[in-house]
């Protein structure tokens, strides 16, 4: 794993506590800041298991 798949968890959790917060206490602005942080944090995982991936590939490609 690596520092984007790693960040990018966090922010996905990150997102989800403040998206049920502003669920349960009716702020809808919270809610909607969560919602939005949980979807960077997605796209930043998804970015670092690319990253990842394409690195496997590159060093697969290298080998002798």
């Amino acid at each position: 794993m690596n520092r984007d798949e790693m960040k990018g968890k966090i922010d996905k959790a990150k997102g989800y506590i403040k998206e049920e917060t502003g669920e349960l206490t009716g702020n809808e602005e919270l809610e909607a800041e969560g919602r939005a942080e949980r979807a960077a944090g997605k796209a930043r995982e998804t970015m670092g298991k690319v990253e990842r991936k394409a690195k496997n590939i590159a060093d697969e490609l290298t080998k002798d």
